[in-house]
């Protein structure tokens, strides 16, 4: 029985078959449109979380992007993409790699909510959210100016965590990259590899792609 993902479209899940195409994986692609905001009822009931990504491997079933993408890496890939203690960029790798998740996703989604705020005033919270934001990006920004990936000269699994939030997240928290070069050179580089295009042409392939400096429209 081949792995099976399962893709709820124009979500984070999009990272776990970018992931089995870069590692030249098998998997069985699973889409599933939302309704019409959230993940449909058929998508919910494949684990209590009811949220994307899910995988599925034989009997097991498994949820959240790190772990997922985790599992399939040592599972399946034999360690490739995740950088080893004794590594010079070992300690960078791990940064970024938690970075993605724990810092700069719960920015974007913080800005999210600050963005959404209708009340007309701009309390505390949102300003520390757009502060919290900023700051994220000036320092992935920073961190790519003189480094190819995030890890340094080696693509990792950090990228394939944080390219999401740089891009399609965007169509539900719109924000701009203009002011900010290297990352949009990063983006650059990451719509030249051979597997993020084919992963994204098989998840979703009415969306367009959003590399560029502004959200979509």
């Amino acid at each position: 029985m081949s792995l099976i993902i399962h893709h709820l479209h124009v979500s984070q899940s999009e990272r776990i078959p970018w992931l089995c195409e870069e590692l030249g994986i098998d998997y069985e692609l699973k889409t599933y449109h939302r309704a019409p905001l959230l993940a449909p009822p058929e998508y919910k009931a494949l684990h209590p979380m009811g949220a994307a990504p899910v995988i599925q491997d034989g009997d097991l079933t498994l949820a959240e992007s790190c772990a997922c993408i985790e599992y399939i890496c040592h599972k399946h890939g034999g360690g490739k993409l995740f950088l080893g203690v004794t590594d010079p960029a070992y300690a960078d790798f791990l940064y970024w790699w938690h970075w993605a998740d724990g810092t700069f996703q719960p920015a974007v989604g913080r800005l999210m909510m600050a963005q959404s705020d209708g009340s007309g005033s701009e309390s505390v919270l949102v300003t520390v959210a757009k502060d919290r934001f900023r700051g994220a990006l000036e320092a992935l920004d920073q961190r790519l100016r003189d480094n190819e990936w995030l890890a340094g000269s080696e693509f990792t699994v950090a990228d394939v965590m944080v390219v999401f939030s740089l891009t399609t997240m965007r169509y539900f928290s719109p924000y701009s990259l203009q002011e900010y070069d290297n990352i949009l050179k990063y983006l650059q580089r990451i719509g030249k590899r051979e597997a993020y295009q084919k992963a994204m042409r098989k998840s979703d392939p009415q969306m367009e792609l959003v590399l560029g400096p502004e959200p979509p429209k």
